[in-house]
């Protein structure tokens, strides 16, 4: 299909993410220097700069207190460019009541790809 890697980025610290990624069912990857799994990459982005930087951050402090998160999104990234982006909702929404999961799985990603 052509997929390189899958990586995952979370506003969430490292161990945070290890922890999510282990109850997903997901391999270990003992390997020095690995990003902690075997088929998905983790990242975390604890200071939100890089879910800053592609413009998907917001802020949900009214209702849950998580003060700034990532707003649920998908990429398809080519050549080191954005081909295509799935952002839940359609926009980015501040103290977003729903937290919408509709375009950014795994299923609407493979389709895409497939699609190419």
């Amino acid at each position: 299909m052509g997929i390189d890697e899958i990586y995952c980025i979370s506003v969430n610290d490292a161990f945070v993410m290890r922890q999510w990624g282990l109850k997903q069912g997901l391999e270990e990857d003992k390997t020095p220097g690995s990003l902690g799994f075997k088929k998905v990459k983790l990242i975390p982005d604890g200071a939100c700069l890089f879910t800053r930087g592609m413009g998907m951050s917001c802020t949900w402090d009214s209702e849950r207190g998580f003060g700034e998160r990532s707003w649920r999104y998908a990429a398809v990234i080519n050549d080191m460019k954005v081909e295509k982006l799935f952002i839940e909702g359609g926009k980015i929404t501040q103290n977003s009541g729903p937290d919408p999961f509709e375009v950014s799985d795994a299923g609407t990603l493979l389709d895409y790809v497939k699609s190419q």
